[in-house]
């Protein structure tokens, strides 16, 4: 395994305690915004790369392919570990494998699989439904198998349970995703503070979703803290609001105006991208250093 990888990055958080929010990325610059903005980890939303590359919903339309090149671009472009969305593996429990091996080779620090139906649907949305029992056991018992068999990842364990069986039949499958091995737990779509303490309870790493408007109630990340969880994650908090200053500016420049207000510096600009480093390095090449 490469030395002081992703996944040895958060194992190494992790172990610290503290509370740690993940921003939703979808693209390289989101996730280097999340970055620059002093976050030690992201996660890469499944919503979001969907909505970012393909203009879609998040109803199983993106492919593994598609996921796992833009999880090499985001991971290229920073140097904190991020989580990435693998949504149900893929496939049967060969596919779950591949799938883990991929992101992990891609620089992925931790992925995470549920227990959904394929194809899946985002975790706040309605319609939703999970695999029986097994099959939900099988998927993360594979993709443990392929993290011990070698690839340098950790396993979230999601179950969406929650939804159309209820909360006592979600914190059974995440009691027992801990206990085949996954390294963090996330039940979908708890619906208040006695569910969210209740999620909290369960041994190990717990997740977080936060989504405003979503079906689970937005709390402080210290008041998570409290309940039990060691991350939260905000997966389409950056892209609503992307989406909204886009629209807002489309709109100015409609009615014949510039979105002055919005805009970055076009120096600012430029060292967000990369140009100054990159001519910094371009001259240090120049001077034959």
């Amino acid at each position: 395994m490469p030395e002081n990888s992703a996944a040895d990055r958060l194992r190494t958080l992790l172990s610290q305690g503290r509370m740690l929010p993940a921003p939703g990325c979808h693209d390289a610059i989101s996730a280097r915004l999340v970055e620059q903005a002093g976050f030690s980890l992201a996660f890469m939303s499944g919503l979001g790369v969907s909505a970012a590359r393909l203009a879609l919903p998040d109803t199983g339309m993106t492919s593994y392919a598609e996921m796992l090149d833009q999880g090499r671009s985001i991971c290229q472009a920073v140097r904190m570990p991020v989580i990435g969305d693998g949504d149900t593996g893929y496939g049967n429990a060969i596919n779950v494998k591949r799938t883990v091996k991929g992101y992990a080779d891609a620089g992925l620090a931790a992925i995470m699989i549920e227990d959904q139906v394929n194809p899946k649907r985002c975790g706040h949305t309605q319609g939703k439904s999970v695999v029986g029992r097994e099959e939900a056991f099988t998927r993360i018992q594979a993709a443990v198998d392929a993290r011990d068999e070698g690839a340098d990842i950790l396993i979230l364990a999601r179950t969406d349970a929650r939804y159309s069986q209820g909360l006592e039949e979600a914190l059974s499958r995440a009691r027992r995703f801990h206990e085949i091995g996954a390294d963090l737990l996330l039940v979908e779509a708890p619906r208040n503070d006695e569910e969210l303490h209740m999620v909290g309870d369960l041994p190990g790493h717990k997740v977080a979703n936060m989504i405003k408007g979503g079906s689970t109630p937005l709390v402080p990340v210290d008041e998570l803290g409290r309940m039990g969880f060691s991350v939260a994650i905000y997966s389409v908090t950056l892209l609503s609001v992307s989406i909204r200053a886009m629209q807002e500016s489309l709109g100015d420049m409609a009615s014949g105006k510039h979105p002055t207000q919005r805009l970055l510096d076009f120096a600012d600009l430029r060292h967000t991208i990369g140009f100054d480093a990159y001519g910094e390095e371009e001259r240090r090449y120049a001077d034959g250093e």
